[in-house]
């Protein structure tokens, strides 16, 4: 494989060197900021040798070449002209520029939740895992394990605010202690625990006469999230009057004591407030639409996908795990995820494309993992139809698990890695909604065809 050619084809396809603003790379993609994403003749990237598929995603021109060959055209575009080397996360800060007011929105909450997904994905698991000890009685309820397993399980959720504010100061320019002690303010111990509101509210503080319930945000997310926006805002705002040689003083002062105070008496009950009504209404539409939900939801979720929205919906599932004790989206989501790998599958028996076969069954085996950028952007999309069937796949899969009602202990994981935060007794259903999507998807493909490349 000559990379210096694939390089220059490449470069030519997207408008030129002075088209780029500035390119990265990760595992698989290049990732490109250009000046004009009009100039890029996408058709012609996917012609060239070794491209398996390109897309505008969060700004980006994105260009799927696979590992290890990335890499390597890589070094070959920055030897080809004057190219900005920049970090992946420069890249998406450069590309937050080409998005509209909603997509920066979203982004700004990806950007937030997923390096967090991690802790989320531990907790749940081990609730998984905890779960089904107790349904099956594999050791005494009154064990060590057991106590030890529900502390370790819970811990992310309790002190969720506090990662939530570390992650978010990031995205917000603020400082991310600071961020940090503002959610321990928000969860500390003098405050009564989130979880026992059912009994009612036990203390409250009257403050120059404004009444502060003490009451902590324990698994929330949105308070939070506005908490430190809003601390942003305080610390740059101190910073900008306050002399160089105070402001390792009173910059973190006044920014945590007025903070904590516009926290507690407005941020938090309104955040609760918010957060619960999310919550409840994606409970109503789930508990009332039922079947349909599941229908509409696992049809269009792949539309959203396109989008990059997506990832916004983890502040919203996080919500779910703390208000309704479970996440019944994921599930939904999974079933779409599934079925972009049915639809890609169908493609690579039937096209007569040998690089739309190389392309088409690693995007389908990818999917099985919840990874389905290949797939969306490098085969199904890029035939229509496949979409489409996919989409319907997705819709009765999704239709499937609402309708058994399958749930999720955690958030971040699909597909087969979705089955270790299946809620116990959910698992023969959730592989039934898999097949069902999976297959679904491969029959549409199948029968409704496509229009081969050429």
């Amino acid at each position: 494989m000559n990379y210096t050619k694939i390089a220059q084809e490449i470069l030519e396809a997207i408008g030129g060197m002075e088209n780029i603003d500035s390119a990265a790379h990760c595992a698989t993609r290049l990732r490109l900021v250009l000046k004009d994403n009009d100039k890029a003749d996408k058709g012609k990237v996917e012609s060239v040798e070794g491209v398996k598929g390109a897309f505008v995603n969060s700004g980006q021109f994105q260009i799927i070449i696979g590992q290890g060959v990335v890499n390597k055209v890589y070094a070959e575009l920055k030897r080809s002209g004057d190219v900005e080397e920049a970090s992946t996360g420069d890249v998406k800060k450069a590309a937050m520029k080409n998005l509209n007011p909603a997509q920066r929105f979203a982004r700004t909450l990806s950007n937030i939740f997923v390096p967090i997904i991690p802790a989320i994905v531990a907790s749940g698991l081990l609730m998984g895992l905890l779960g089904m000890m107790n349904t099956y009685g594999w050791v005494d309820a009154d064990s060590s394990l057991l106590i030890l397993l529900d502390m370790f399980s819970n811990a992310a959720f309790v002190f969720l605010p506090v990662i939530v504010a570390f992650s978010a100061a990031k995205q917000f320019e603020a400082n991310p202690y600071l961020a940090a002690v503002l959610g321990g303010i928000m969860i500390h111990p003098a405050l009564q625990n989130a979880w026992t509101l059912g009994a009612g509210v036990e203390q409250t503080l009257d403050l120059f006469g404004f009444e502060i319930a003490m009451v902590g945000y324990q698994g929330t997310v949105l308070p939070i999230l506005i908490a430190v926006w809003i601390m942003g805002y305080i610390e740059r705002t101190t910073r900008r009057y306050v002399p160089n040689a105070l402001d390792i003083i009173i910059t973190p002062f006044v920014t945590i004591l007025a903070s904590g105070f516009i926290s507690l008496m407005v941020i938090g009950p309104f955040g609760r407030l918010l957060g619960d009504g999310i919550s409840m209404a994606l409970f109503t539409i789930y508990d009332t639409a039922g079947v349909l939900a599941g229908l509409i939801f696992g049809g269009v979720y792949s539309l959203i996908v396109i989008t990059g929205v997506h990832h916004s919906f983890h502040a919203f599932e996080a919500e779910l795990l703390n208000n309704v004790g479970r996440n019944f989206l994921l599930p939904i989501w999974s079933m779409a995820n599934i079925a972009q790998g049915g639809a890609a599958l169908a493609v690579y028996f039937k096209t007569k494309s040998t690089k739309m076969k190389a392309i088409a069954l690693p995007a389908a085996t990818s999917c099985l993992l919840g990874i389905t950028e290949a797939a969306i952007f490098g085969v199904n999309l890029r035939l229509v139809k496949p979409f489409i069937g996919a989409m319907i796949g997705g819709a009765l899969g999704g239709a499937y698990v609402v309708l058994t009602n399958v749930g999720m202990t955690a958030v971040g994981l699909t597909a087969i890695p979705g089955i270790s935060i299946v809620e116990s007794g959910g698992m023969i259903n959730y592989l039934i909604g898999f097949l069902i999507a999976f297959g679904g998807a491969f029959a549409s493909v199948w029968a409704i065809g496509f229009d081969d490349v050429k």
